[in-house]
């Protein structure tokens, strides 16, 4: 850093020493879009995420590609290890091929929850590489085989096809759900709007005299904060105002923020979490960093309901089709893999102004383990799933009727 950039900041520091910047500024409007510029220049930057999103989509719908999909081309797909430069490409956009991110190297990855807990995050970032290959090595060499209790195989679900585990699980489905968890939600509410990243070293003295990263328009902190916003705004169709397309820009966070909001017992709640991040990012530009800290605890609470309202739901469903006559065993297998993923991401969820997740992981494995029992969801009882949404609903201000809807 050159001389006149360290005065900068030591004048600036100074000032907030000497000042009581901690108050809140009521005049601190909230935008209506997510667009912040400095000297004419956007200063918004969330291209990584997007990166991550399309990587993980690729992965996901590759997951079901019978015809093309191999073990190593899907945990390429996780891992990307032969980046910019490598002879895999595993996918179809040539852009992802050249990225040097990866999905794997952000699961389980946050600095407040896995900075200091390696053992953990290894062990969550493999789950997923288990998954791929129990797909490819139990369901695909019985993708026309009749499931039954310890055969994997294809199952009717009305007009759709379901290709489920020896225990009933499409692996398809816990893989992608646990992404929103695993990827989005704890490097969101565990690490870009946690106050140790966003005031990790000189962060607050630099935003505090607006020094920029070297080469760009913005600062490491108003990054930190849209790199946030990007796990889940980073594909929509209009980033700077996401809400009109919420829920149909891609597959994961986004698309469950719609469906939750979608519901008139939650409706409101993508409002509310885009103006947490648009009031947060206007705060951080003011150097309110008091109103940046609520918006954070705002983000924490609402992103949290969702993945919970969204576990109630599918257990709900389940529920509903084994209680058919005849049991609907399609429905409910697909329902419960999609609140298997749900269940397995609320460990990532964020109390705030705590440092802990509302359910623990202990709590999170030993819901898991009860659907996993035996022959899997083929012998799960009804009153274990009513107890596990129960145990769920109870953490969170919502009931199980209003989540069910």
């Amino acid at each position: 850093m050159n001389l006149s950039k360290s005065l900068l900041i030591l004048a600036a520091f100074i000032f907030t020493i000497s000042c009581d910047t901690n108050n809140t500024n009521d005049e601190i409007a909230t935008p209506d879009s997510y667009e912040f510029t400095r000297s004419g220049q956007s200063t918004v930057s969330f291209s990584g995420q997007t990166t991550r999103i399309k990587m993980a989509t690729e992965l996901s719908v590759a997951m079901t590609d019978f015809d093309n999909s191999t073990e190593e081309l899907l945990l390429e797909m996780y891992r990307n290890e032969t980046a910019n430069g490598g002879d895999a490409n595993p996918y179809s956009d040539a852009d992802l091929n050249a990225a040097i991110k990866s999905v794997k190297s952000k699961v389980a990855a946050s600095t407040d929850f896995f900075s200091t807990n390696t053992a953990t995050s290894v062990e969550l970032k493999n789950q997923f590489e288990t998954w791929i290959s129990a797909q490819i090595n139990e369901v695909f060499p019985n993708q026309n085989v009749e499931a039954q209790p310890g055969i994997a195989g294809q199952i009717a679900d009305g007009t759709s096809t379901r290709y489920v585990s020896a225990k009933g699980f499409e692996y398809n489905q816990m893989l992608a759900k646990g992404l929103i968890g695993a990827l989005m939600a704890d490097q969101i509410l565990n690490n870009y709007v946690s106050v140790s990243v966003l005031d990790a070293g000189n962060n607050v003295e630099e935003n505090t005299a607006k020094v920029t990263l070297d080469g760009k328009a913005y600062t490491n902190m108003e990054h930190k904060w849209d790199e946030a916003y990007g796990y889940l705004f980073g594909v929509s169709q209009n980033k700077a105002k996401p809400l009109a397309t919420i829920g149909e820009d891609d597959d994961f966070l986004n698309e469950y923020v719609g469906k939750v909001n979608s519901d008139p017992d939650f409706e409101g709640i993508a409002q509310e979490i885009f103006d947490a991040y648009a009031l947060g990012r206007a705060a951080i530009v003011e150097n309110d960093y008091d109103l940046r800290d609520e918006q954070a605890t705002i983000l924490r609470n609402r992103i949290s309901t969702v993945l919970a309202v969204r576990a109630v739901y599918y257990l709900e469903s389940g529920i509903n089709a084994l209680q058919e006559t005849p049991t609907n065993y399609g429905a409910a297998f697909h329902d419960l893999s999609e609140a298997y993923g749900f269940m397995f991401s609320l460990q990532f969820s964020r109390v705030p102004n705590t440092d802990d997740s509302y359910l623990t992981k202990a709590e999170i494995d030993g819901f898991l383990a009860a659907l996993e029992e035996g022959n899997g969801l083929w012998d799960v009882q009804v009153e274990t799933l009513q107890n596990i949404s129960t145990s769920i609903a109870s953490k969170f201000n919502f009931t199980i009727e209003e989540a069910a809807n």
